[in-house]
């Protein structure tokens, strides 16, 4: 088959992880697969997908909110069996460039969220309702994305299918913990991490706010970068954390940085499915996030959830996994074991198993 997955970018991101790492899979299983870019900014994951040679990359721009990309879409609907697309506002202007262009292609849509605020305001809600129904089949990473898109939105289940995202289980298998000495930490220092970008949708403030509340051996780290990078350093400033908080930005060795850590932290206002959450239980690190929609899935079972935005509840199961430490082991391979079953390979079966279905 011949496929193109059509993404906003390939910035840090769930989604844009995905792309990366699915795209070379589905190569290796037989199928012509590119890639279409709305801003074709030159990031890690798009240095990292560029440098397999695997799939030809095309950029349309380098932004994100240009109607003429709609015209641009349009000449490849003709290269390709099946458009897979990703995210707003990609999702729009590939159903506008169909309507349009009066093409036949099959179009797929992945949902990654449980709402947005067009979903959930009724203003929008008919013109959202609209643009779903111009996708053949729409893939929903958790159970919880497609309750909100039957119930929000009132989409025919027929169209509807959960597949869960998938981490790259040997990949992660195969990092090596980097050397605390490196970033000046000691063996006696317990750290903390969150990977996750800088913007509305996660809650590294929670995060911050707990770490003011354990003794001053606990560190933070914070991978990631985005709009609200100012803010997270102003509260740091005002807690008077600057020596405990260590932001390191974009970083390629996520998983290592994992390793080096005892406590991965995946705080949310609101998710999908929680791809970092899913690859830092993989790491074989215990794992706590916030119980909300789609994470709680991933993590259930196999990490521990704390109320969102509740900075005392998540300093407290922190602690408890630091001063039990049998209890600490348990969680860990908790993780590892759920973790599993999100294995990519099972996932990309899957999708393959849609596209030929249409």
């Amino acid at each position: 088959m011949r496929i193109l997955h059509i993404i906003d970018s390939l910035c840090i991101g769930g989604a844009e992880k995905l792309v990366r790492d699915s795209v070379p899979l589905l190569v290796k299983k037989g199928h012509q697969v590119d890639v279409v870019l709305l801003n074709g900014i030159k990031t890690h994951l798009y240095k990292e997908l560029e440098s397999l040679n695997c799939c030809k990359i095309y950029s349309l721009g380098n932004s994100y909110y240009n109607p003429l990309y709609i015209f641009k879409i349009i000449k490849y609907f003709r290269d390709y069996d099946i458009i897979h697309v990703h995210l707003f506002p990609a999702q729009y202007y590939t159903v506008i460039a169909k309507i349009l262009s009066f093409s036949k292609i099959k179009l797929i849509f992945t949902e990654h969220n449980t709402g947005n605020s067009r979903m959930d305001n009724p203003r929008f809600r008919s013109l959202e309702r609209f643009i779903y129904k111009g996708f053949s089949k729409i893939v929903c990473i958790t159970q919880e994305v497609k309750n909100s898109l039957i119930n929000k939105l009132k989409l025919n289940k027929d169209k509807l299918f959960v597949i869960n995202n998938g981490i790259n289980i040997q990949e992660i298998s195969n990092a090596i913990p980097e050397n605390r000495i490196n970033f000046g930490y000691s063996d006696c220092e317990k750290l903390l991490i969150m990977v996750a970008g800088f913007r509305e949708q996660k809650d590294q403030d929670t995060v911050i706010k707990s770490l003011s509340m354990l003794p001053s051996n606990y560190k933070l780290i914070l991978v990631g970068d985005g709009i609200r990078r100012e803010n997270l350093q102003s509260l740091v400033q005002e807690l008077n954390l600057q020596n405990r908080v260590n932001f390191l930005g974009i970083r390629t060795d996520v998983y290592r940085l994992i390793k080096m850590s005892d406590i991965a932290i995946l705080s949310s206002h609101w998710e999908g499915f929680g791809l970092a959450a899913a690859e830092a239980m993989a790491c074989g690190k215990p794992t706590i996030a916030s119980n909300v929609g789609g994470l709680a899935q991933v993590v259930n079972n196999g990490g521990l959830l704390f109320e969102k935005g509740n900075s005392v509840e998540l300093s407290e199961k922190i602690q408890l996994l630091v001063n039990d430490h049998d209890f600490y082991k348990r969680t860990a391979i908790n993780g590892v074991q759920k973790a599993n079953l999100y294995d990519i390979n099972k996932m990309v079966d899957k999708i393959i198993e849609l596209y030929k279905s249409l």
